[in-house]
This record gives C-alpha cells, sequence and structure tokens, in this order.
C-alpha cells in the first residue's frame, strides 16, 4: 500500500539548541535554574544569532543537474553544523559552532543520493549525513581540513511509508522519515513500529540504523536492530539491497555491515521494519527503595524472570529527586507493561511483588502515588534536554552518557563512576558536581547505565571542563569493560575509546570495507575508521 506524504511540522527548530524554538526556558528560568548549581553566571548567555556568525561562501558548487536538490543558505548551513550534545550547545553559544558545511543537500530518491555521492567522489567533497540531527556524540559535524569542501546530506525529504504488509505486520519505509511522521503514517493500518527514543520527535528512521538507537523498551527489543527486515544503502560503490526475510543464516548479515555504520560506509535509504499492533492493555507503577543496591538486585531479578516488562527504569536518589518521581531520598523503580491481545495487570502485580521481595516500598492503596512517580518521570524525560539547554546558557556543564556492563561489574562501575567524575569536577571548577544515575535498559545478564552529570564550568573554557570529565568517565568504563556508548553511537567524540574497545582483526575488516565501499574516503569522515 502506498504512504502519504507527511506534512511540515509548524513549530520552528533550533539551530543552536534542543528542539522547538518556543520551548527553551526563557532567561529567568535559566537564573532560576542557575542559583541551584554553584559556580554558575550570574546571566545567561544571550541566544546566538545566526547573523553573528562568521560564515564564508561555499567553497564549492554543485553542477546544474544537482542545484536544485542543494541549499546554500546561511541558516540552513549552520542548523547542519554540529548535532546537539553538550559540546555543540556550548560552542554555539559562545559563537564557535565549528566547521559550517559549504552545502545541504536534499535528496528525493536513491537516484539523487548516487549523484550527489558521484559528484562528491570526482570534487573531493566531503559528505555528512545527517539524519534528523540530534547526534549527541560528534556524528554529524566535519572536524579537519581534508577535503575541498563538506556537504550535509539531509533525508527528510524522503520521509515516507512506501507500502505496509500487513499480513506479515512489516513495512517498507524511506530513511529519512522523522518519528511522528512515522508513526502518523502507520497508524491508519492499525500497527506500530514503537520505537521511541528520547529523540523521537527529531530524529529519523535512517538515523535510529545508523546510530543502532535504543528505543521505548527497557527489556527485550532495546535496539532498532531488532526491529529490521533488510536495509537498502546507496554506497559510492554501488547500491546494497538485501533480501527481505524474517530470519537467515546465510552467513554473515549483509544488514549488520551498515548497522551502526554512521554514513561512513554509505547511505541508508529505505528499509523493511517489523511492526506490531499498537497496545491497548497498559499498566504501570513505580516503586521505592531506600537502599540502591537492594534496587539493583530487584532489577535484575526482574530482568531475570519472564515479565519482559516495556519500561523498567531504575533512579537512583538524585536522579529521582531531579525528575520529580521523590524528594526523600529514595531510588525510584518505574515499571510499565503493555499489549495489544491480553490485560498486563497481573505481570505488574508480579513484577511489583518481585521488588518488594528485594525492600521496595509500594503504596497501592489507589494507585495515585506510583501514578504521580510515573508521570513526574516521563514528564521530566521530555522536557531534560530543554533544561539542559537552559542551564548551558548559564555556564553550567550539563551533559549525559551512558554505557552497558554485566551484573557483576554494575555496582562497582556506577560507584567508581559517582566518585572519580565527582573528583575531577571539583578539581576542574572548584565546585562541587552532582553525579546521577538512572538504568535505561536491563537484560538479563546485564545492564545498560546512564549518567548525568551537572557542574560549574569555567567561562568560555566550558567545553574543555566537560572533556575534561568525560575522559575520567571513559577511564572508568574502560577499567570495568563496559562499552563506550550502550545507544549514542561512537560519533567523534567517541572514537578514541571506540579504538580501544573494538578488536584489531574487526578494525582490519572495517578498514577494508571502508576502502571497498567509499575508495575516495568522502563518507563521513573521522567516523568509526580512518
Amino acid at each position: 500500500m502506498a504512504g502519504t506524504t507527511p506534512q511540515p511540522a509548524s513549530h520552528t527548530r533550533s539551530w543552536w539548541g534542543w528542539g522547538w524554538t518556543d520551548a527553551h526556558p526563557d532567561d529567568a528560568e535559566c537564573i532560576a535554574m542557575g542559583a541551584l548549581l554553584p559556580g554558575t553566571l550570574g546571566r545567561p548567555l544571550p541566544v546566538p544569532r545566526v547573523s553573528d556568525l562568521e560564515i564564508a561562501g561555499p567553497a564549492a558548487e554543485p553542477p546544474q543537474s544537482l542545484a536544485h536538490l542543494v541549499s546554500t543558505d546561511r541558516g540552513d548551513r549552520a542548523a547542519h553544523s554540529m548535532g546537539k550534545a553538550y559540546r555543540d550547545v556550548a560552542r554555539a553559544l559562545r559563537g564557535r559552532p565549528g566547521r559550517i558545511p559549504d552545502l545541504v543537500a536534499r535528496p528525493t530518491d536513491d537516484r539523487d543520493v548516487a549523484d550527489l555521492l558521484d559528484w562528491a567522489g570526482e570534487r573531493e567533497v566531503a559528505v555528512v549525513p545527517y539524519g534528523g540531527g540530534s547526534s549527541v556524540t560528534g556524528g554529524v559535524e566535519y572536524r579537519g581540513d581534508a577535503h575541498r569542501a563538506v556537504m550535509s546530506l539531509d533525508l527528510t525529504t524522503m520521509g515516507r511509508v512506501l507500502e505496509v504488509d500487513t499480513e506479515g505486520r512489516a513495512a517498507r519505509i524511506q530513511a529519512g522519515t522523522l518519528g511522528p511522521s512515522l508513526e502518523d503514517q502507520l497508524r491508519p493500518h492499525g500497527l506500530t513500529l514503537r520505537h521511541f527514543p528520547q529523540s523521537f520527535e527529531f530524529s529519523t528512521l535512517g538515523g535510529w540504523l545508523a546510530t543502532r538507537a535504543g528505543g521505548h523498551y527497557a527489556t527485550g527489543r532495546t535496539h532498532i536492530d531488532d526491529f529490521v527486515q533488510s536495509l537498502r544503502v546507496v554506497t559510492p560503490a554501488g547500491t546494497s539491497s538485501s533480501w527481505r526475510l524474517p530470519a537467515s543464516g546465510a552467513g554473515p548479515s549483509p544488514d549488520r555491515l551498515f548497522l551502526g555504520s554512521e554514513g561512513a560506509l554509505g547511505v541508508i535509504t529505505e528499509a523493511w521494519v517489523r511492526l506490531q499492533e499498537r497496545p491497548r492493555h497498559k499498566a504501570s507503577a513505580a516503586v521505592s527503595f531506600t537502599d540502591f543496591q537492594d534496587a539493583l538486585r530487584a532489577v535484575r531479578a526482574i530482568a531475570q524472570s519472564d515479565l519482559s516488562p516495556a519500561n523498567c527504569r531504575l533512579l537512583d536518589s538524585g536522579e529521582a529527586a531531579l525528575s520529580g518521581a521523590a524528594h526523600d531520598g529514595s531510588s525510584v523503580l518505574v515499571l510499565g507493561f503493555e499489549s495489544a491481545d491480553e490485560p498486563v495487570g497481573a505481570r505488574l502485580e508480579r513484577a511489583v511483588a518481585l521488588a518488594r521481595s528485594h525492600g521496595a516500598r509500594y503504596e497501592a492503596a489507589d494507585g495515585a502515588g506510583g501514578d504521580a512517580a510515573v508521570g513526574a518521570w516521563r514528564s521530566a524525560f521530555l522536557r531534560m534536554p530543554y533544561l539542559r539547554d537552559g542551564l548551558v546558557r548559564m555556564g553550567a556543564v550539563a551533559e549525559t552518557f551512558e554505557t552497558a556492563a554485566t551484573w557483576d561489574r554494575i555496582p562497582a562501575l556506577i560507584d567508581e563512576v559517582r566518585r572519580e567524575v565527582g573528583a575531577a569536577a571539583v578539581k576542574a571548577t572548584g565546585h562541587p558536581a552532582t553525579v546521577n544515575c538512572r538504568l535505561t535498559h536491563v537484560y538479563p545478564d546485564g545492564a545498560a547505565p546512564y549518567f548525568t552529570v551537572l557542574a560549574a564550568g569555567r567561562a568560555g573554557d566550558e567545553v574543555a571542563v566537560w572533556d575534561e570529565l568525560k575522559a575520567v568517565a571513559s577511564e572508568v568504563l574502560h577499567r570495568h569493560r563496559a562499552t563506550i556508548t550502550h545507544h549514542h553511537a561512537v560519533g567523534r567524540d567517541h572514537r578514541p575509546d571506540y579504538d580501544r574497545q573494538r578488536p584489531e582483526p574487526f578494525a582490519l575488516a572495517l578498514r577494508a570495507a571502508k576502502g571497498a565501499l567509499d575508495p575516495r574516503g568522502i563518507l563521513n569522515p573521522g567516523v568509526l575508521v580512518d
């Protein structure tokens, strides 16, 4: 069945920060937040304007045959110069966004993508696939000067659901489809992909695939990988189109080569993805713990059961307070179940009973307390990136990072990250920092801790402070053999630690694949391999 072309959003995207411009905290709210963090500025940095940037003219000009696909507008180029990490926001506020692309290309089909890559290869133009621009690891910016010019490749004009197979519950979807549009186009069929990363509103299917994004589910199908049937990828060496299959044992999977490749090997243009019926039964609750170690044991027990909660997010006391889920020093476990065909109340009750057997407190008189905590967490989850930008305007370091490790390493890993990053913040700024932790995804054999760091900055040198703190955190992760990223991708920021994590024979194979598929080295240079 043919899809419909989505309608454009009515809001205005921020070129320098997260999300919509009209959702950012105003100056008064920024000042109020800054007052809670010692060492911040007295007044917020001004919202940056594109007109204040020094933007040189384009260093390359496409041929007439491609000119209709390419923009050289200053605002368009500035908006495509970087992602939405703390480093990006802090640099933009200081008027230092880095290398601004010379061109922004918006292809409408595979042929356009291939033609743009052919031209870029001939002219030594770097091509940086942009997705929705929500990268938080330096994945969509160009660093260095090895190329004549830089072109940002924006596929959001390729935003349609092309086919829906209702019998097989799958759909063929263009890679530039943004999350809300994807779900809107599936809704008439009673189906859903149900992959909801925090960036859902501002990220694309292709971006999720290229970064192996984590999504809605805290257990089971946690990554976009789990939904993929086949991929279509345009590379400088030709187009790769894998067969649509429910499963296969035919050698190494071609799709696995491109999942997580971050545009360094090719441009994902469409995918067949597995769908499901929209859930009709939902139930949620929040339980609290006095002791965080008890909470970890409870989460492990639930993850190792057959309950498969859709949500199983553990907030430490600091994270619970920050989100408004608890203010009494408790850690909070947010549980959620859903199903398309049967009530889930019994599964929720079993999960709560497991948590209580490990010391959880739960008051279920009318559900109001649990519902309030769940609602507070959900609201804070969606609002947090905007508040982060408000704190950055106050000169604060406000950022997150995530990892995953086996259960035997989790307790010491969390303790050492808190302690060592906190000590590094005091050393770098002279002020104490807040280092909170939550578990976002859990597995029978381990979990994915997600850390929030709030610290004072050094005026004009905020990025350097964060780099110092992130270096300390990365050393702790490496010491515990915890991955440098669970679902935020490698990008350029994580590249040194990714090089340490991956086996050298695999690195050799990846370099060979890069050389074969992108012989002129134009695709997202500096990501994954040199």
